[in-house]
Formats: C-alpha cells, sequence, structure tokens
C-alpha cells in the first residue's frame, strides 16, 4: 500500500525526507555501532546530538540569548500544571479560553491558584478569539495564558495580548515553526511536538532566564523548569528519540525549505487553496470567522451529520485519512501542518468538489 495522505491533527504527517533518513539511520548512528534509541544519553554522540538540536532550534526560530530551552517529558499537558508550579506568583493568572485545550490549562492551574477568565469564545462555539484590546484583565495576574491555534475549533490569534510587565505564556502546540516567530513577545512558549515537530512523546519550553527559579519548595523537581534547565535537559533519561527527530525536522526546515519565511508562504498557500474552495460554494461550511482562521486545522461541515459521516468513509477509500472532525465540533477537520505537500491539499479540494457534485 502507497503511502496516504493522512490531514490528522496528531499525532501528524512528519516529512518524507525525515522519515527516509530517520530509516536509514535507525540500525545505526552515523558510525556508533548503535541505534539512537539504543545509546546512553551521556554518550559524547548523543550530546552532540542534544546539542546540535538545540542550536538549530535557537537559529530556526531566531531565540534571544536571554531565553532558555528545555525538553521535557510529558507533552503540552503537562506543562498545563507546570506553568503554574512555577509562574503563579502572586497566586493568580490570567487565561484566554478559546477553546478545549486552553480550557483544560485554565481548569489544571485552578489547582494552584486563582485562574481569572480574561476573554472566552465559548459563546459561540469557539468560533473566534475574543478582542485581547478589550478583554478584563486582572490588577495582580502573575501571567496571561493563551492557546495560539486552536487544534479542535480551527482557530488562531490574529494579534497577542500584551500587557507590560505581565508574562505572556503561549501553547503552540499545533502552530510552531508553521512561520516565523518573535519570541521575545513572550515570556514563556511551550509546545507538544506531535503536531509540526516530532513523533509523539515529548513538549519544548522557551522560557525567559529572569522566570526561572520561582517555583517554590514543594514544588516537585521533575515540574520545575529551572531543574531541567539547569541540567540542559539531562536531569534524568530525556525522550532521546524526539529529540533525535526534533534535530532532522528543523534541519530540513533550515536546509530543505529555506527557513521559517518559507515554510509560512507554504502553509498560507495551501490553507487560501482550502479555504478559496470553502467560500466558493454552499455544499461545505466553515464556521470560523475569517480572521481567525487557522492555517494548521481547517474545519468543515457538509449538509447532515450522516453525509459528514459519508464523506469521512469515501475520503479514507480514496487515500485521504484522519478527517473526521472531533466530537465537539462534529464534520471534518483537515489539518495540514508543515508535512503535508501542496498536492495533498489540492488532490483533497479535488475529491470534495467530486463528493459534493455527486451529492448535491
Amino acid at each position: 500500500m502507497s503511502r496516504v495522505y493522512n490531514f490528522s491533527a496528531g499525532p501528524s504527517m512528519l516529512p518524507e525526507p525525515v522519515l527516509k533518513t530517520a530509516q536509514a539511520e535507525l540500525l545505526e548512528y552515523e558510525g556508533s555501532g548503535q541505534s539512537v534509541m539504543e545509546m546512553s544519553h551521556r554518550s559524547a554522540v548523543f550530546d552532540e546530538i542534544i546539542k546540535s538540536t538545540e542550536a538549530r532550534l535557537r537559529r530556526v526560530l531566531r531565540i534571544p540569548g536571554n531565553y532558555k530551552v528545555g525538553f521535557f517529558q510529558g507533552g503540552a499537558s503537562t506543562q498545563f500544571a507546570m506553568v503554574p508550579l512555577n509562574l503563579m506568583t502572586t497566586g493568580s493568572a490570567d487565561y484566554f479560553v478559546t477553546g478545549n485545550f486552553s480550557g483544560l490549562a485554565a481548569k489544571e492551574a485552578e489547582k494552584f491558584g486563582r485562574v481569572h477568565i480574561a476573554a472566552s469564545s465559548k459563546d459561540k462555539n469557539f468560533t473566534y478569539i475574543p478582542n485581547v484590546k478589550t478583554a478584563d484583565y486582572s490588577p495582580n495576574a502573575s501571567y496571561i495564558h493563551i492557546c495560539q491555534n486552536n487544534t479542535i475549533f480551527g482557530t488562531r490569534f490574529a494579534e497577542l495580548p500584551q500587557r507590560p510587565g505581565v508574562p505572556l505564556v503561549a501553547d503552540l502546540s499545533s502552530c510552531i515553526l508553521s512561520g516565523p516567530l518573535d519570541v521575545s513577545r513572550y515570556g514563556l512558549i511551550y509546545f507538544g511536538v506531535q503536531k509540526n515537530v516530532a513523533p509523539a512523546g515529548m513538549a519544548v519550553a522557551i522560557i525567559r532566564e529572569d522566570l526561572l527559579g520561582q517555583a517554590g519548595p514543594a514544588v516537585p523537581a521533575m515540574l520545575n523548569y529551572k531543574t531541567i534547565i539547569d541540567k540542559e535537559s539531562m536531569y534524568n533519561t530525556p525522550p532521546c528519540w524526539c529529540i533525535y527527530m526534533t534535530g532532522l525536522v528543523l534541519r530540513y526546515i533550515e536546509e530543505r525549505v529555506g527557513g521559517l519565511e518559507a515554510m509560512e508562504l507554504i502553509n498560507t498557500a495551501k490553507a487560501a487553496l482550502l479555504y478559496d474552495y470553502l467560500d466558493s460554494q454552499e455544499f461545505y461550511k466553515n464556521p470560523v470567522e475569517k480572521r481567525y482562521r487557522s492555517l494548521m486545522n481547517v474545519t468543515f461541515t457538509s449538509p447532515t451529520p450522516e453525509m459528514d459521516k459519508a464523506f469521512c468513509t469515501a475520503a479514507a477509500e480514496a487515500g485521504f485519512v484522519n478527517l473526521k472532525g472531533h466530537r465537539l465540533v462534529g464534520g471534518m477537520r483537515a489539518s495540514i501542518y508543515n508535512a503535508m505537500p501542496h498536492e495533498g491539499v489540492a488532490k483533497l479540494v479535488q475529491f470534495m468538489e467530486d463528493f459534493r457534485k455527486a451529492n448535491a
């Protein structure tokens, strides 16, 4: 069977050149006589892998020198607890609830202090992003938390909330590396890697130096950013394979794609192709306000739930898999992350049009 077009929201597609490199190096990595999955994390060989991966991440994202990088186990969901455990110094924080994962992050943070919902788009089933300029910010928030791209609902922030002296914390799991990023606008960025970066099993945090060392004495060592970062992500055995794969993906973006500016042009063109088609006909509907449409996750419905089901079945048979929408939204969702080729989106649009003609 040939490879399918995988529109999964995560774990998602990886670039084929990356998979082929990993395949070629699986049994033996660069003359070491062993696989990356077998070697000691304390070895000189792996030390070079983790250091080069961080260096490449710093280059690709242009991370300022006063920010630290850490590789963490547990995915972004563990970060939901780590953020308040490390940063909620005033006992409260402001959260924007614009989808499922930002809601889960807020709920987790309530275990450690007062969570103030500065704004929410729940009133319209998360089909827009609230105005960041008129949000109800609290006077003593330790930080402002957002989920910048909402995987399930297909929305993204068009502008960032910024308050003097209050760090912005952002979950970038489903949009990281999709285009250029001004890291200096954030106090802390974190992301699970399973959408745009690597196989599932790791999160990366990029944190401004002055925000480290604020965790209380009761915070477990593994949930303290400073513990992990002071040991250069080697406090314990790190997720070695994920780190290696992250390095391969970063090298692909840097050397094959040409950096994040080029990556953004590719992603913008793919999203425009799909959204322009959705806007050109009446059979399929996209519920998101145009200004807030995600470049990574495109949601749409057909006339009926029964038709949605028939669409997903026919699509899978045609080689377009994992298009079923999340249960909170229904319909369909095409996740068109970095690794999805333009050809995959073009062929999906043609399939959608053929299905429309056959079922209108």
